[in-house]
């Protein structure tokens, strides 16, 4: 092996009763690409965020360049050459990206001056690494991909010649995954040392060169990505044999169970993102919505599931109308039995600071299986949320641990199980396994054929043309707001691909 820029020798780390990690040797060579896989809660990030200086390991040694350093604050990290872009971007919002870059890295006494010193260096980096973004923008105007690679400038203006990313493409569209590897393989190139933490195993195919398996909280193996494949990956992962494709008979439709006729949303800037959509969806069957982010899916699923008003259109739910122009209320759609996933699982489909019992009833807390009288069952709730956690493997298994606390997976799954087990009739989601790993996704994907084996109704809205062609037994795309064609699940990625992009089969044959 080469010369190794950083060593982790013998790293313990306990969160009370858990043990995130298990006496962790590792070794990342200089000015080549590390991907570490791992199931949720194995590991990944507590070792990483250990790298970083947000948490102190419990014992073992961080060597940078040969040498023991200590690394207690993300300072200590920065001055050292490390740099981490996390799965949930750390910028300030009203901030221009200028502002971002520098903050916190200002080397003047007057602020100006250190903005105006800041860009010439911000354009060198952007030219050198294939970074262009417009630094005066502000960072909420910023779509996804844009804001991560801001977060990348951040790391590179403060030297940053170790650079980790915690599941970088989590929220990002393919075309979008696909420009950042370039920009992976071009720091490489220039000699900088990039660590990957993923879910993705084909992602970890095509960009790494080295790949470590984590599984609760240890090292199980690590392979030179050459010599390994996706299905011992997968295994080594779980530790037992996972199927990567989804099985699934033939769908029995029955009648519609709901019925969108020409919807048309604006969104909070009162851009219309839906423009006059309408089609059906059948118990006992998944229609799958394809399209790159920001072509109005998000919205069209907020509408029909009554978090955003609609300007136009209608919607029915068992043949009865949903208010989605007036006062459409989520909750009585709750108890009409429709069910939704919300894309965000953040901002709209948890409260952080709540415990894992109380997000795992969360909207349906006025259901009688969890009142005594006109107050909260607490006993009934703590053991709804234990059973619910053993059944999607939520991981710790502690329903009293802040929702916080839990990895993105695992908090994925506390939605999933929250809206799955109330046995709806109709079942919305968008994006099921963003951020969930290997073994999680084709649980999480069972469980949706199960529903639709079982007669109900699903929408399905994914950015991962893999899972909508797996999953979907119709797939609708749509483009600027449009749905501009229907297809079946044996469509080819380029067919839909080209849809995608508003581009029709003859129209690209031309």
């Amino acid at each position: 092996m080469a010369e190794a820029a950083i060593e982790l020798v013998g790293i313990n780390k306990s969160f009370g009763a858990v043990r995130a990690n298990r006496d962790i040797n590792l070794a990342i060579e200089r000015g080549s690409i590390l991907g570490i896989v791992g199931e949720n809660g194995a590991g990944k990030s507590t070792l990483m965020s250990i790298l970083y200086g947000f948490y102190q390991a419990d014992s073992g040694e961080i060597r940078v360049d040969g040498k023991p350093v200590a690394i207690k604050t993300p300072n200590d990290a920065i001055a050292l050459g490390i740099g981490m872009v996390h799965q949930h971007f750390m910028l300030v919002e009203n901030f221009s990206v200028i502002e971002n870059v520098i903050l916190g890295a200002e080397h003047e006494a007057l602020l100006k001056s250190s903005i105006a010193n800041a860009r010439s260096e911000l354009e060198r980096l952007e030219h050198e690494y294939g970074l262009e973004v417009d630094p005066d923008a502000i960072i909420e105007e910023l779509p996804v991909g844009l804001q991560q690679r801001v977060e990348i400038l951040k790391a590179l203006y403060r030297g940053a010649e170790i650079l980790i990313l915690d599941e970088p493409t989590g929220v990002l569209t393919p075309a979008e995954a696909d420009h950042l590897f370039r920009i992976l393989k071009q720091l490489k190139e220039q000699g900088k040392t990039i660590v990957l933490i993923t879910h993705k195993l084909r992602e970890i195919m095509a960009i790494t060169d080295t790949v470590s398996v984590m599984r609760q909280g240890t090292v199980v193996a690590t392979r030179a990505t050459a010599d390994t494949t996706v299905e011992e990956l997968a295994e080594l992962m779980v530790g037992r044999r996972v199927l990567l494709r989804v099985e699934k008979g033939e769908s029995r439709p029955a009648e519609v169970k709901l019925s969108v006729n020409g919807l048309t949303v604006k969104d909070s800037r009162g851009v219309t993102m839906v423009k006059d959509v309408s089609f059906d969806v059948r118990g006992g069957e998944i229609v799958g919505i394809a399209g790159v982010a920001g072509n109005g899916q998000s919205e069209l699923l907020e509408a029909v599931s009554g978090i955003r008003r609609a300007v136009a259109g209608t919607v029915l739910l068992d043949g009865k109308p949903i208010a989605v122009t007036g006062d459409a209320d989520p909750g009585e759609l709750r108890d009409r039995g429709l069910a939704h996933v919300p894309e965000d699982r953040h901002h709209v489909g948890l409260v952080l600071a709540f415990e894992e019992s109380e997000n795992s009833i969360l909207g349906y807390h006025d259901k009688p299986q969890y009142l005594k009288g006109p107050f909260l069952d607490l006993k009934a709730i703590h053991a709804d949320a234990q059973e619910k956690i053993a059944k999607y493997d939520i991981r710790p298994a502690n329903d009293r641990l802040k929702t916080a606390n839990f990895s993105g997976g695992n908090q994925q799954k506390i939605v999933l199980a929250r809206e799955m087990e109330q046995d709806p009739g109709v079942l919305i989601v968008g994006q099921p396994t963003r951020g969930v790993d290997v073994g999680a996704i084709e649980f999480i994907h069972k469980q949706l054929i199960a529903m639709r084996d079982q007669g109900k109704a699903v929408l399905l809205v994914s950015v991962e043309l893999d899972e909508i062609r797996s999953l979907s037994d119709r797939i609708l795309v749509m483009f600027d707001g449009r749905v501009v064609g229907e297809r079946g699940p044996d469509a080819t990625e380029g067919e839909l691909g080209l849809l995608m992009a508003g581009v029709e089969k003859q129209e690209a044959a031309e």
